[in-house]
């Protein structure tokens, strides 16, 4: 072959390569944008219930035996939902387990007939009303600019006039809270655990997505005005997981925060960045498709895109960053091995802040099962900061 044809021959190929590894590059394109556009939904697209994966294998008279699995050999006490979350137990410490097994003290059932072969999951609410600590309560209504909010008030044996808004956190229910109100109720504190909007219990936004403490701080702000309406003159705010970066939004933006005298968080979201970095890489999504959903969440393009009301900044939520604008004493406490929300921005706000933040870093418990974990910590660690700040407060009002 002449060369001059060698030549033409050969700028085709190159010519098919290039248009090919173009075409290539432009599907790996969409294929990221695509990604990213999922993983910025599912953040703030509220899930459905957990996933029952366990299995119950036998029940005794006191014991109950699990398939083996992380959850089920996790140590502590924990309420166990069973026959698809139609059955309600309360399980402690793990007495023993083999290769494939675990038993553990089946402490009460409350709901339901445990059987050998009925799915399972555990849950860290331990106990679903106040009731389960012994504490007299009555639902009420927090009027929200959605419309009334179910809400759960535990008043303190005698009227109080500080109060505690207690907020769960994502894809659960005020269950979440109960395990620290009975601290509050035995420190004189009126208790009001709280719902916000797309929690299954509140009413839902127009959008039906999180905006991650952003937008529900505004049902939390509602619940301390109907505190101070009903004699309220001091507010603390206590919030779990999502339910902390709620508070920390609600303090720095809501209406009524001159009335917040400090801050109980468990395993609170103290930067909204890390933690969906966290969740990236347990799910293998590339860096830059991570990065890029955050763009995406904080663009105009947010609505169209994610189904969301507007834009969210997750650097405005970064918390660490903000830690100089924090002006109220809080408590924090994290575990070193939480796989949900990383620990890490917990202990740089900690140690930013030390002046106005108390540090409680539990190892072994996991995400938001510090309680369960090791109670009597737990709940001294409340009792002493309640009692600072309650003293602190009574000498500022003489």
């Amino acid at each position: 072959m002449p060369v001059s044809s060698q030549l033409r021959v050969a700028a085709k190929v190159v010519g098919g390569v290039a248009v090919a590894a173009v075409a290539a590059a432009g599907i790996a394109l969409a294929s990221g944008a695509a990604l990213s556009v999922y993983f910025a939904r599912r953040i703030v697209t509220p899930p459905g219930i957990a996933d029952s994966t366990l299995r119950v294998l036998a029940v005794g008279e006191s014991t109950i035996v699990l398939s083996s699995a992380a959850e089920s050999r996790a140590p502590g006490r924990f309420s166990l939902w069973f026959a698809d979350n139609s059955g309600l137990a309360r399980i402690g410490p793990v007495v023993s387990q083999g290769a494939q097994w675990v038993a553990r003290e089946l402490i009460e059932v409350e709901k339901g007939v445990p059987q050998p072969g009925d799915n399972a999951r555990t849950s860290g609410w331990f106990y679903v009303t106040p009731a389960g600590l012994g504490l007299e309560y009555s639902e009420v209504m927090v009027p929200t600019e959605l419309g009334p909010a179910p809400a759960w008030l535990v008043p303190a044996a005698r009227p109080a006039a500080t109060w505690a808004i207690h907020i769960h956190g994502r894809g659960v229910q005020r269950p979440e809270t109960v395990r620290a109100l009975g601290e509050f109720h035995a420190a004189g504190v009126t208790s009001l655990a709280v719902s916000y909007r797309n929690d299954t219990e509140a009413p839902s936004s127009s959008d039906g997505r999180y905006g991650l403490g952003s937008t529900e701080y505004r049902d939390v702000d509602a619940a301390i005005s109907y505190a101070l309406a009903a004699g309220a003159e001091r507010i603390i705010l206590m919030g779990w997981s999502m339910g902390g970066a709620t508070a920390l939004q609600t303090l720095v933006r809501s209406s009524n925060r001159d009335t917040i005298i400090g801050l109980v968080l468990d395993s609170p979201v103290i930067a909204w960045g890390p933690t969906m970095e966290l969740h990236g890489d347990l799910n293998r999504i590339p860096t830059p498709v991570q990065r890029a959903a955050q763009i995406v969440l904080n663009s105009d393009q947010a609505p169209f895109l994610v189904g969301m009301e507007g834009p969210l900044d997750i650097a405005e939520m970064n918390f660490v960053n903000r830690a100089d604008e924090l002006d109220r004493p809080i408590l924090l406490m994290h575990s070193e091995d939480d796989g949900y929300v990383p620990v890490e921005p917990s202990r740089a706000l900690a140690e930013a802040r030390p002046d106005i933040v108390t540090y409680e870093e539990f190892d072994t418990a996991g995400h938001t099962r510090l309680w369960n974990y090791d109670s009597d910590r737990w709940l001294t660690a409340i009792r002493v900061w309640l009692a600072a700040q309650l003293g602190a407060d009574a000498a500022s009002v003489d």
